[in-house]
């Protein structure tokens, strides 16, 4: 049986298990970017109807939705996804984006969430090196994923991936897996303070609620990975990017600025360059400051 020191020391074998694992986290994430915000809806729903106390024949009564159930099927004709069918980006390939039933069109953002999922991880080892550390920062790459696309969509950063995210940070930094605990604690402290101010500066200005509190969650699950040190670049990048494209869609797509704009796919972008590069950064940052 292969060792993990043999694994790790033979690149082949570690990059082409790494490409066919994280293509298949990335099928997986497309369901929890599907399924996750529509199970906290459910739930909501359920705790606002018995907050309320309705009678049972009042209440909503629709299938409760998991990760697992119900069956993945067409959204067009509900023809069940077989297990063929659900192999990452060769299935959509294979049926060249249509349902095997109704032959309706497959959105090719179920390819591209594998593939990229696919990209980052491969990346992600060959930049930190063929290591446990990388191994476990995986983990991190996946959940930016789901992460980022969730808020795309939904305007969600559900507690059910930062918080466990943020945790785990923790934990694996106890055992100075990224950086040592003393960075990563004080990270997960000033990530979530620092936005946390924020937020109640711009309400008590302005009375309006300018971000939501997954971002101080999510600020913070990347202060217990990275440590406090890479923060100030988390912000600086994140803000930087967001301003961009928030300029752009206001002035190209008429983008009306009472309009909300994400915040945490910019923070993830900003995570991910920091996970990748924060050695550099971190050097270019103290050589700037003179440190």
């Amino acid at each position: 049986m292969i060792t993990l020191d043999a694994f790790l020391t033979t690149p082949w074998l570690l990059f082409l298990s790494v490409t066919l694992v994280s293509l298949c986290i990335g099928s997986f994430l497309n369901v929890v970017i599907l399924r996750l915000p529509k199970m906290m809806h459910q739930d909501w729903r359920c705790q606002c109807e018995e907050f309320l106390e309705l009678p049972e024949k009042q209440r909503k009564q629709e299938e409760r939705i998991t990760l697992s159930k119900p069956a993945s099927t067409c959204p067009s004709c509900g023809h069940g996804i077989r297990a063929w069918e659900n192999i990452p980006v060769v299935s959509w390939l294979v049926l060249r984006g249509k349902c095997a039933s109704c032959k309706a069109p497959i959105s090719p953002r179920y390819p591209i969430i594998e593939t990229v999922t696919a990209i980052f991880s491969v990346v992600t080892i060959a930049v930190i090196g063929p290591n446990e550390s990388a191994l476990w920062a995986l983990l991190l790459v996946w959940s930016l994923v789901a992460l980022t696309v969730i808020d795309f969509d939904t305007q969600l950063l559900p507690d059910s991936i930062t918080l466990p995210l943020m945790w785990l940070g923790l934990v694996l930094n106890y055992f100075g897996v990224l950086t040592d605990f003393n960075s990563a604690f004080w990270g997960a402290v000033a990530g979530y303070l620092s936005l946390w101010s924020v937020y109640w500066l711009f309400k008590l200005v302005t009375g309006k609620e300018g971000m939501g509190h997954g971002d101080f969650k999510l600020l913070a699950a990347l202060g217990a990975w990275l440590g406090w040190q890479l923060l100030p670049a988390v912000i600086l990048l994140s803000s930087v990017v967001g301003a961009v494209v928030g300029i752009s869609l206001m002035v190209f797509r008429k983008h009306g600025r009472e309009v909300p704009i994400p915040f945490g796919p910019y923070l993830a972008t900003a995570g991910l360059i920091c996970l990748w590069f924060g050695s550099e950064i971190q050097a270019f940052w103290y050589g700037f400051l003179g440190v």
